[in-house]
């Protein structure tokens, strides 16, 4: 009967359930149509009671169903199972040895969270990726008869309360793909549809840029001109090194996301991107006002109209029309989340905000859904920091990165940073950057990167 139905989604052409079919999900509803007396139905005096027990699913698969606590709530947990690696060390040396587990956010576990005041059920979980933090979320509906659903994605809801019609309780038993044909209309799958082997531009960039690092030197206010000419960004003039070494590039934070766009743009026009066009204003300043009088002494936007600019500069040479950065395409405005998990309880994400971008602890989050939606592509960010020494405060644009989002061949979610010819991982950037905005514009990656 299983193989029938999995057989009909794929007649029916939803991509998705192939793509996670594909991805070899475990599937615990038979086991949970034993479970529901009682695990799901009992109290938790009851549940207490019940040991750890295992299952095999029909497929051979093991699952095991066990109970967590913490001081408000109870979790009942059918989880798959899996083997990790340990290190043991003994009176004979240290050797190492498998370990059975159960992980409870593992693709295919599911999980019953109760209150343990009142004995009700709060939400179930499906886990269905790599990554345990993005899940599909049901909870008990305001009758019987329904239930809401949210997609939740690194702690942002991307869909949150939306009412599905079917009965909370259908989901004790109810398949991961059942529970997509109940929301395939209702929640944004594309958030999370994924496909590995979409990202060969992107990985071919990467190991690219890393073969280059070692012989790339930050240095303050250098980039390279249209003729491949080390110059200063401020005058465009020739750039003084000490004990300069041709066989090393000189870059600036801004030079150094240059350099990479460079790379795409070499083999198509033969030649880097001139200075010029990436300083022009992208933003209007009044001329009164504290903002206006600092704006004639300061670049406060200076990275906001770089990234802005390289990325439409890009895009005109690739397409071979001269675009305006505001007819390219190339500012990311998406906001695709309607709450975030806090400390505090469940809040309103901080939307996006022209000309300042997304706040930092949202990136994560945002880099997963455009690594999804926009396979393939690549984000040019520039970094607006608060400068708290000066009264008022001053927001100031100065620092670039770039992102590059993918998935690897096991459908796990990475993301790798740029930063001052550095490499870093998405969490290190965040943290460094936790009380910032970054403000993103979009670039394809290609296996014709050549950079010089």
């Amino acid at each position: 009967m299983k193989k029938a139905f999995i057989i009909l989604f794929l007649c029916l052409g939803f991509p998705l359930f192939a793509e996670y079919n594909h991805l070899s999900i475990p599937d615990s509803s038979e086991i949970r149509g034993m479970l529901e007396e009682s695990w799901f139905d009992a109290g938790l005096t009851t549940v207490r009671n019940n040991k750890p027990e295992i299952y095999s699913a029909p497929d051979g698969t093991l699952f095991q169903v066990r109970l967590e606590e913490n001081e408000r709530d109870f979790f009942i947990y059918v989880s798959p199972h899996a083997t990790i690696k340990v290190e043991v060390y003994s009176d004979l040396g240290k050797y190492t040895m498998d370990q059975d587990v159960y992980p409870g956010d593992a693709a295919g576990s599911w999980e019953l969270v109760k209150d343990k005041a009142t004995g009700k059920a709060k939400y179930i979980r499906y886990y269905f990726l790599r990554d345990g933090d993005v899940f599909l979320q049901f909870s008990p509906g305001n009758n019987k008869l329904n239930s809401y659903a949210d997609l939740v994605i690194f702690g942002h809801y991307a869909a949150r309360g939306v009412s599905t019609g079917v009965p909370f309780t259908k989901f004790y038993t109810a398949s991961f793909e059942k529970a997509c044909e109940v929301t395939r209309k209702i929640l944004p799958w594309n958030y999370v549809e994924t496909n590995v082997d979409a990202y060969d531009g992107v990985k071919q960039m990467i190991g690219m840029i890393d073969e280059k690092l070692p012989s790339i030197v930050y240095t303050e206010d250098a980039m390279y001109d249209g003729d491949g000419n080390l110059v200063s960004i401020a005058t465009g003039k020739p750039l003084f090194i000490e004990d300069y070494d041709p066989s090393f590039k000189y870059l600036s934070s801004a030079g150094f996301v240059k350099w990479i766009s460079d790379g795409i743009v070499i083999p198509i026009a033969g030649s880097n991107l001139e200075r010029e066009p990436l300083l022009e204003e992208t933003v209007s300043v009044k001329d009164t006002g504290h903002l206006g009088v600092l704006s004639q002494k300061f670049s406060l936007n200076f990275s906001l109209n770089w990234v802005r600019n390289l990325s439409t500069a890009v895009v005109s040479v690739s397409t071979g029309t001269t675009y305006k950065f505001n007819q390219s395409g190339v500012d990311v405005t998406d906001m695709p989340f309607s709450a975030t998990m806090t400390p505090r309880g469940l809040e309103n994400p901080v939307p996006f905000i022209a000309d300042t971008g997304y706040k930092i602890d949202m990136l994560k989050s945002l880099m997963y859904v455009l690594g999804n939606k926009e396979k393939g592509s690549f984000y040019v960010g520039a970094i607006r920091e608060t400068d708290r020494r000066s009264s008022p405060e001053v927001n100031v644009f100065n620092n670039c990165a770039v992102f590059f989002p993918y998935f690897d061949t096991n459908g796990k979610f990475e993301c790798v940073v740029y930063m001052n010819a550095k490499k870093m991982s998405l969490e290190e950037f965040m943290f460094l950057y936790q009380d910032s905005f970054v403000y993103l514009t979009r670039q394809k990656a290609t296996e014709r990167f050549f950079p010089e």
